[in-house]
């Protein structure tokens, strides 16, 4: 600060120069910056102006008091939006066929041509043919737009209307509140007498010659015959045709409709409304019927079949609105396409379905999302890269094959037409060398997004405009962001947050959006399909088999039957066995079963069996894909688990044949093998201990009535008893030795042929 202070004021003045330079450079290019964000919020404001608004409404089959006070509900609401925010308004009614009284239909149509709602354009959206007094909601708006297909017309349905009902409909026509309407027109609609013409009077303006056209009753065209005014003409209509005007027809007639379209969203996107307008209100207590579903981790089939679980769930509590949380990097294509399809069939229970993407939905998940109504990602979330990879242990994944890669093509372009949405892009999810382009329509100025083969056959309807940049390099399949996807019609605007989305679809701030918890038995299906649990499953089962034949006590048998329940039901609520595993079971056990008590040796029948029951635990826990490699090695995966299970069970019975009959506890209860002594088995009638209970001696001979396999019936002293044999297998009617008695159970063998 000395320093400073003593300087000479020359340098003083020097060094203070530079710094006050700077400050003015700096203040100038704030103020630039500040005039800048202005300009950039004022025009954001202009930008938002030009946005318009607008709401769907379904006119259903009948119109009355109800009906009147929605559309007049969302009628007054848009005018008040229109003048407040200086925005366009569009108000579209979507007029379906039925039956009303003409005096309530009569209502409305007033209330849609009078001065309440001037800022609000109306337009009629008739999807399907509309005729009867529904047509005149349609006639009554400022605009009509008809698929080509449909037909509107014939108000009387064949016959003329009543006098006083046709002045009313008239009246709606005078007021010329749809330019393309004229009373001509309606008389057509009202009586099938009438012949309606088409005619071009030319004239000249400013010495350009202009031709007008316009379409005439008879009556019309014989007042303008007496004229000297030249014209041409043509036949509309028949006289005794009903009066119905095809979408197509009316408008290369130019008359009736000022465009045609095929789906609700492509009338969306001729009057630039946003996605939402598109959905109908239908209450406040929409906001409490929204439940979430997160769809996260590998889509498998235990997977598929929780999350249809969980959408049953949400039907059954009533839900509007099923909000998918997607963020998996995808999985089983079979998996993925019935999750699709199960999403898609939601909208025959007017279920509106929403896929919310925070972080990234690809391949599978990619095409989950497809199947919702509506798609919101985060900015920077993706979305795409739905080709399928065959994956080989010790390889590298692969792309599918053209067989595997030509019917998921298909399949992508009918769920996005289903859904409203660019089929091109959707395949080139798929398809790397797909080239997508962007198209203009040749009369509406209408944005879409084709292949160069779809613009070719359109007949000119569509102009070819630049490729997609996301298609030039033929190496990647079609992925995009949030932000992106948006851009290309392929989802909705962006949202930063839940909170955000929450706003969206019409959720209060403060709102708990949770999702479906998993239940007890979510989890135990999830427990028990793992490798672990499966091992342990198939081999507590086998061994309480093998101990039920040795103690013969029932209940081991119930226990080993309820593992096996406990197996196929895991895999059947876990989605990789159906019937047909548990009929292979059945039968195989059956197969077993007659062999051992019913058809002598040991043949086809238990071979059947075994070979049976193994395909049935094999197949239960594997998944058919498309690739024969996959399913082969997945067969060889879950056919080592299964033969594990048996491996473990032979070495359990081993042990037990070796060790258990010389443990105290158990010496009583397990048959050792041919010449072991001690305990409470006697291999010879010695006269030693024995536990006959009544039943037969020791050593007494009789005959063997069925074959013991082991088990089976013998005769001893005209008694038939329950015997088991201590070894191999014995025929029918062979002679037969009592070598042990342990409580009820007798032990035999085959007698010596030399005493």
């Amino acid at each position: 600060m000395m320093a400073f202070a003593n300087a000479p004021l020359g340098t003083m003045r020097s060094s203070l120069r530079p710094r006050f330079l700077h400050m003015r450079f700096v203040m100038v290019l704030l103020l630039s910056q500040a005039v800048a964000m202005t300009c950039r919020a004022e025009d954001q404001v202009e930008e938002a102006k030009k946005t318009p608004i607008g709401q769907f409404v379904t006119i259903g089959a009948t119109v009355d008091d109800i009906v009147y006070a929605k559309v007049s509900s969302a009628a007054i609401k848009l005018q008040g939006l229109a003048v407040q925010e200086g925005r366009p308004a569009f108000l579209v009614l979507q007029v379906e066929p039925g039956t009303s009284q003409f005096h309530h239909v009569q209502g409305l149509a007033k209330f849609l041509t009078s001065a309440q709602i001037k800022n609000v354009t109306t337009v009629a959206w008739i999807p399907e043919t509309v005729t009867g007094a529904n047509v005149l909601v349609a006639l009554a708006c400022r605009q009509i737009v008809m698929h080509p297909d449909a037909e509107l017309g014939d108000i009387g349905r064949g016959k003329p209307l009543d006098p006083d009902d046709r002045q009313g409909v008239l009246a709606i026509a005078q007021k010329r509140h749809n330019p393309k309407v004229n009373t001509a027109i309606v008389r057509a609609m009202m009586d099938p007498s009438e012949q309606l013409w088409r005619i071009r009077v030319r004239s000249t303006n400013a010495g350009k010659e202009e031709i007008d056209t316009r379409v005439v009753t008879k009556d019309e065209l014989e007042v303008l015959a007496k004229t000297n005014v030249e014209f041409q003409s043509d036949v509309v209509k028949e006289a005794g045709l009903p009066g119905l005007f095809r979408g197509a027809t009316a408008r290369e007639l130019d008359i009736l409709v000022v465009q045609t379209a095929n789906s609700k969203s492509a009338v969306g996107d001729l009057y630039a409304l946003p996605r939402e307008a598109q959905r109908e209100q239908s209450g406040e207590k929409e906001a409490r019927k929204v439940r979430l579903i997160r769809v996260d981790g590998i889509i498998d089939p235990i997977q598929e079949t929780f999350l249809e679980r969980q959408i049953q769930r949400a039907v059954s509590s009533g839900a509007q609105v099923i909000v998918f949380e997607i963020d998996s990097p995808g999985g089983y294509l079979h998996s993925s396409e019935n999750l699709a399809e199960a999403i898609m069939r939601l909208e025959e229970q007017k279920i509106r379905t929403i896929a919310y993407v925070p972080r990234e939905a690809f391949s599978g998940a990619a095409i989950i999302a497809l199947g919702c109504d509506e798609i919101i990602l985060h900015p920077d979330a993706r979305l795409g890269d739905a080709g399928p990879l065959e994956m080989r242990e010790g390889q590298p994944f692969e792309r599918a094959p053209e067989k595997i890669l030509s019917p998921l093509r298909i399949k992508l372009g009918e769920i996005a037409r289903k859904k409203h949405r660019p089929e091109s892009l959707c395949m080139a999810m798929a398809d790397r060398n797909l080239k997508v382009f962007q198209v203009t329509h040749r009369d509406n100025g209408r944005i879409w997004y084709m292949t160069e083969h779809e613009v070719t056959t359109s007949a000119g309807e569509w102009i070819i405009g630049p490729q997609v940049p996301e298609t030039m390099s033929g190496e990647n399949l079609f992925t995009v962001n949030g932000t992106r996807a948006h851009e290309v019609k392929l989802a909705e605007a962006p949202v930063q947050d839940i909170t955000e989305l929450k706003g969206r679809i019409g959720l209060p701030a403060s709102a708990e959006l949770r999702p479906i918890e998993k239940t007890w038995v979510d989890h135990l299906i999830f427990n028990l399909n793992t490798p672990r649990f499966t091992v342990m499953l198939l081999v507590l089962a086998m061994v309480l088999i093998y101990i039920e034949l040795q103690l013969m006590t029932g209940i081991l048998g119930i226990l080993s039957v309820l593992c096996f329940s406990l197996f196929f039901w895991s895999r059947f609520l876990g989605g990789t066995a159906g019937w047909l595993e548990i009929v292979l079971f059945i039968l195989g056990l059956s197969f077993l079963g007659l062999e051992i008590f019913v058809i002598p040796g040991f043949g086809v029948f238990g071979i059947s069996g075994i070979a049976l029951i193994l395909a049935s635990l094999v197949m239960a826990g594997h998944t058919w894909s498309y690739d024969f490699v996959s399913n082969a090695e997945g067969l060889a995966t879950q056919t080592g688990w299964v033969l594990l299970s048996f491996g473990c069970v032979g070495g359990f019975g081993v042990c037990t044949a070796r060790f258990l009959p010389h443990v105290p506890m158990f010496e009583s209860m397990i048959l050792g093998p041919p010449g072991a002594t001690g305990g409470e088995v006697q291999l010879r009638p010695d006269g030693s201990r024995s536990e006959s209970n009544g039943l037969v001696p020791i050593g007494q001979e009789g005959i063997s009535l069925t074959m013991l396999r082991p088990a089976g019936k013998a005769m001893f002293e005209n008694r038939v008893i329950d015997v088991v044999s201590e070894g191999p297998f014995i025929s029918a009617d062979a002679s037969i030795e009592v070598v042990a008695v342990i409580g009820n159970r007798v032990v035999v063998r085959q007698a010596s042929s030399v005493s």
